[in-house]
């Protein structure tokens, strides 16, 4: 048996800010999962309002193009508004998450070959190591995404145990 490591956590609210609203991340039109879908509707805006300008110049059999565009565009707003609901309830999520870490008085993870605990505050999650599927180690933070789904900046701890984790977690997920 391997022994227990424990890092304990010095959460700056600026830090983690500065990884989960990296680029738009954090904007609701721009963001990466509703960039596209902003840009269609715009699209698809500018050439109804076309079609609405030269309506007089259509023929009653080529009227339904209006029609058509027109649901285009009802169809694309209606994605358009699910992506931006999902973004705005990840943002809030995410918030709410923030302020729990600024106000937490201990932060601190603990893992052995075995098992992987983060302890907030005395609120303890633990996972081993195989329910975890996902990893990604940077130079700025290492993620874990599995049971629970966690993200430390490497500015919230020190470079030895910044190297510990990574090392840990890249011998214990290897593929």
């Amino acid at each position: 048996m391997s022994k227990e490591k424990k890092i304990i956590i010095n959460p700056k609210r600026r830090d983690f800010e500065e990884i989960y609203f990296i680029g738009n991340q954090g904007s609701l039109f721009l963001s990466s999962d509703t960039r596209g879908k902003t840009f269609t509707v715009i699209a698809i805006a500018v050439i109804l309002a076309i079609l609405f300008l030269f309506k007089d110049d259509l023929s009653k059999e080529k009227f339904g193009i209006l029609y058509f565009v027109s649901f285009l565009f009802l169809l694309s707003a209606v994605f358009l508004s699910v992506s931006v609901n999902k973004v705005s309830r990840w943002k809030k999520q995410v918030k709410t998450y923030l302020l729990k870490l600024e106000n937490c008085h201990l932060y601190e993870i603990t893992f052995d070959e075995n098992f992987f605990t983060v302890n907030i505050d005395q609120e303890k999650e633990t996972s081993e190591w195989k329910d975890f599927k996902v990893y990604d180690i940077n130079e700025r933070y290492i993620a874990l995404e599995g049971k629970y789904s966690y993200m430390f900046p490497k500015k919230s701890m020190n470079g030895n145990d910044f190297s510990a984790l990574k090392k840990m977690i890249e011998t214990q997920l290897k593929e």
